[in-house]
């Protein structure tokens, strides 16, 4: 019986919002054979394949995250900004794992907001000086996205925290889920901007880009991505209390290879694909892959991560 939950990031994507309790048709899963992707927005973009005109050098890892490794504050007179790199950021030692000649971009969101007169400017002195592509999220998506969908809903379902009664916890906002695929679908093309599909390697980073996979592979069907969590991936019975656990597991399906800190994590998205998607799943070469519409997607644990940095 199809969940009165489900939720198209079509029509979400394009900020047209179906009323709830309307029948809505099931989502494909996303990921088919090169050639035959579900749209999944309203661009007009065909998708691109490894025939795409490169332009920008190889050997490069592009780091999406919700926040830049950097550190940005007014200047005393109120023109303009200083930024910084923020040593503290787990982003910024991940680069310590690659070889001294890859390059390394970052993408995401600043921890300021930015006047919208400044934002061009301030993207392109990112750019330029620390190789860092700003996301800006409009304040209400911001709200609902990060405050809402992502520390209301996400992190306490993946931390096994679920109210004990209606009156202890948040009820399902379905707002905030909007908000939250408009906020990836912002992500997505700012990586849009500065990627070669050719020869750029995609590594996103934890639970508050979930569904980036997804816009990413509708635009480029070749691209090589991979997803690493950096939360607990909680046991199926718990996952399963989300509304939109299907959308979530088909969008990091659309990866090449899915991350997680422990084994047991990596099982429980294993559980997840299975009992939920009907997947299933074996031990391949040292990997456990999920065969998914042609494609084996790599599943693994930071133990078989050669991430230097990924905790």
């Amino acid at each position: 019986m199809m969940s009165r939950s489900y939720t198209n990031l079509l029509d979400l994507a394009s900020g047209n919002f179906p009323v709830m309790g309307r029948e809505r048709r099931r989502l494909p899963r996303v990921m088919t054979v090169p050639g035959v992707i579900s749209e999944l927005d309203d661009d007009q973009a065909n998708s691109v394949s490894s025939e795409a005109p490169s332009s920008v050098a190889a050997d490069r890892v592009i780091i999406v995250a919700n926040q830049l490794p950097v550190k940005a504050k007014r200047r005393p007179d109120n023109k303009g900004w200083s930024f910084s790199w923020d040593e503290d950021s787990l982003l910024l030692h991940i680069k310590d794992g690659f070889p001294d000649e890859m390059e390394v971009i970052y993408v995401g969101s600043l921890r300021v907001e930015v006047d919208s007169s400044e934002q061009d400017d301030v993207a392109q002195l990112l750019l330029d000086r620390f190789k860092c592509v700003p996301a800006f999220l409009p304040p209400d998506i911001l709200s609902k996205y990060y405050h809402g969908f992502c520390k209301q809903h996400l992190w306490p379902l993946f931390h096994y925290m679920l109210p004990f009664s209606a009156s202890h916890g948040n009820r399902y906002d379905r707002s905030w889920w909007e908000a939250y695929v408009a906020a990836n679908k912002i992500f997505s093309q700012k990586v849009i901007e500065v990627i070669n599909p050719d020869d750029d390697y995609v590594w996103i980073h934890d639970y508050h880009l979930m569904v980036l996979p997804t816009f990413l592979r509708r635009r480029f069907n070749r691209l090589r991505m991979g997803f690493f969590l950096h939360s607990p991936f909680p046991s199926s019975e718990i996952y399963r209390t989300l509304p939109v656990r299907e959308e979530i597991l088909k969008a990091l399906l659309n990866s090449d290879l899915i991350g997680f800190h422990t084994f047991d994590y990596a099982r429980h998205f294993l559980s997840c694909c299975s009992r939920i998607l009907g997947l299933e799943y074996q031990s391949k070469r040292g990997y456990i892959g999920v065969e998914y519409y042609g494609r084996t997607v790599r599943n693994k644990n930071h133990a078989c991560w050669n991430s230097h940095g990924a905790d």
